[in-house]
């Protein structure tokens, strides 16, 4: 669309290579172009799309909230904005229990470096390599994903290594390795000086990094080792929540409950933009005093979309789909390492829920990638088979090397298979390079 080209930027590219099909309408898991082409969601958008396009009653909740009020500046209160609060503080574990709510995963993010700061007093914070926590000046700093490197950071980050048992930083082997990547955080803590470090970012399972699923003694350790440091944790589970990973929260997987949490995209579905920080009851009782929460923003609490949130948080209770999500997890991983046994390009399959990861290689043996970090805005082996794949009918999100599988919460057995029939195609065009 020449319009669209001339006075709109598309994100993470250059603007010369952008020819972006005009999307007109949705449905389900499905969405349709100009041309009338209908295309399976196969990675709910950019992992945000958790209830599928078109649902009735955040369509409704918008349209109600809207003849009643739209906006209200945040020093006011709004039903919707009290009710989503409490309606998090029920779902999410622990004593978890008081929330701001900005628009976007990044701007959580930031709210929760503030947070961390303030209530802890120490300036400095530990995130991993292979992250991505959002584009904002913090948020961007936490991040470990290579677009850090096309903006000036924000001090006061350490970055450690991930916990990618398939390519291992310490070249070990679970479950000899003793879980050694939680570990070397405790370490990164106390040579950064105690005192010095207000919180231990992560995310549960790494979303556009690789899918990068820990073993189920890391987010335990790493919570034993954040109360020994006297550090916060931070889980960012702005792509993992709402049924995504086929639990409310991914932390609920580990027993585990942060100190803060930030939560985003399916918290509305993507209907409209919200996302929310939201921290246990000490830290909720720190501000209750004489202490500043010195943060805020003109759209925080805002009524009509966090109408939609509720809405879309009584949509996962009424349809049930955080158990469906488990259930439909369990066959798309099943038909995901099919096309493992049948493809000598792939190299790894890994997920939880319906959130998996297909990582493709040259050669098993060597475990080579057909795209590295310094390609992350080129071309590459996965632009092309994604290409391809829409080709045929099916949108895969890929990230450096990573195909990203992760339809809506609300997909069936056949549309799975609609998309694992793609997939099979496509790895044939990587199978055709691999030594």
């Amino acid at each position: 669309m020449k319009a669209t080209r001339r006075y709109v930027f598309g994100t993470w590219r250059y603007q010369r290579t952008w020819r972006p099909k005009l999307i007109v309408e949705a449905d389900g898991a499905h969405f349709t172009d100009a041309d009338g082409r209908r295309y399976l969601d196969l990675s709910s958008q950019l992992v945000c799309s958790n209830l599928g396009h078109g649902n009735k009653r955040l369509r409704r909740a918008m349209a109600e909230q809207a003849e009643k009020l739209c906006y209200v500046a945040p020093g006011f209160t709004t039903e919707p904005a009290a009710r989503l609060g409490e309606k998090l503080a029920e779902i999410t574990p622990g004593d978890l229990c008081k929330t701001f709510f900005s628009l976007g995963g990044a701007e959580a993010n930031e709210a929760a470096i503030k947070i961390a700061r303030f209530y802890t007093g120490a300036p400095k914070l530990v995130a991993r390599y292979r992250s991505y926590h959002g584009a904002t000046s913090g948020a961007i700093a936490l991040t470990g994903d290579p677009r850090r490197h096309y903006v000036p950071e924000a001090p006061g980050v350490v970055h450690a290594p991930d916990c990618y048992c398939y390519r291992c930083p310490f070249g070990l082997e679970y479950p000899g390795c003793g879980v050694r990547c939680a570990e070397y955080i405790r370490e990164v803590i106390e040579m950064e000086g105690a005192g010095n470090v207000a919180a231990v970012f992560v995310e549960p399972i790494v979303g556009s990094n690789g899918i990068l699923v820990p073993p189920d003694e890391y987010m335990p350790r790493l919570r034993r080792i954040c109360d020994e440091e006297g550090v916060l944790l931070v889980a960012d589970e702005v792509m993992t929540g709402f049924g995504r990973t086929g639990e409310w929260l991914c932390v609920n997987h580990w027993g585990v409950v942060p100190d803060i949490m930030t939560l985003a995209k399916g918290l509305t579905s993507a209907y409209v933009p919200l996302s929310a920080t939201i921290v246990r009851k000490p830290i909720a009782d720190f501000f209750e005093g004489d202490n500043l929460f010195c943060h805020g923003q003109t759209y925080a609490n805002h009524p009509l979309c966090c109408a939609v949130g509720l809405a879309a948080v009584e949509e996962y209770q009424r349809l049930d789909l955080i158990s469906r999500a488990k259930r439909m997890g369990e066959k798309l991983g099943k038909r995901l390492m099919e096309l493992k046994d049948d493809h000598i390009s792939v190299g790894d399959i890994r997920g939880k829920g319906l959130f998996w990861g297909i990582e493709p290689v040259r050669n098993r043996e060597t475990k080579e990638p057909f795209a590295t970090r310094r390609q992350r805005f080129e071309p590459t082996m996965l632009s092309r088979m994604a290409a391809e794949a829409l080709e045929r009918g099916v949108y895969v999100m890929t990230v450096l090397n990573t195909m990203i599988i992760a339809p809506p919460l609300i997909v069936t057995e056949e549309e799975i298979d609609e998309g694992i029939q793609v997939l099979d195609e496509v790895l044939k065009i990587a199978d055709a390079e691999c030594t």
